[in-house]
């Protein structure tokens, strides 16, 4: 279980914009989250994953406390051991794919499952600057995944999937954070894009 209770400052074109967030997300589902451009969906994520803190509030994570703004406790992003698909997928440049995924797992044979899963069998050797657009995405993902998080945060992460490779990916995926027992956080701007993946909603207004 995952349970959060924050408050954190927004800049907002209007002035500033106070995100409260209060709710809990149960263990192994899997929630898109939706709502205006600027409500604070991604500093949300970043919260949780601890990237960036609050004015207020706490997290508690299976009962493990990760933030609590009164008692001053604030656990670094290492230590939530949280996967994380960043909107602009935040990859190394003198890495290639194989690189990106052992640099979080020593596991060979579960980094075959993921580049499999990923349709990126045949591009272990390729940087980033000679994947498309997708391709990046995709490793962004299989990145995340790549440390078996029990929590898996991903922002925007099918934006630059074509409709066909991104049926296919959510197939795959679901599979995926069945057998590690996930609970993912999903952002999105189109809700409708994750039917069939996700079967919780959270909109941030």
């Amino acid at each position: 279980m995952i349970s959060i209770d924050i408050e954190k400052k927004l800049k907002a074109y209007k002035g500033q914009h106070v995100l409260k967030i209060k709710t809990e997300f149960a263990p192994g589902s899997i929630t898109k989250i939706y709502g205006p451009s600027g409500a604070g969906k991604t500093t949300l994520l970043k919260t949780i994953a601890g990237f960036t803190t609050p004015e207020n509030g706490k997290i508690i994570a299976n009962n493990v406390t990760w933030l609590n703004i009164a008692q001053k406790i604030n656990l670094p992003p290492q230590q939530r051991r949280v996967g994380f698909v960043f909107q602009d997928y935040a990859l190394f440049p003198n890495m290639t794919v194989l690189q990106h995924l052992e640099y979080a797992t020593n596991d060979s044979a579960w980094i075959n499952r993921l580049l499999k899963t990923g349709k990126l069998e045949t591009f272990k050797t390729h940087k980033p600057e000679y994947l498309s657009g997708g391709q990046q995405q995709r490793l962004a993902i299989l990145r995340a995944l790549a440390i078996k998080p029990k929590l898996l945060l991903m922002d925007e992460p099918f934006s630059a999937l074509d409709a066909e490779t991104k049926f296919a990916l959510i197939g795959d995926l679901k599979e995926v954070f069945t057998e590690l027992q996930a609970t993912v956080l999903i952002v999105t701007h189109n809700p409708q894009e994750l039917d069939g993946l996700t079967n919780l909603q959270y909109m941030i207004s």
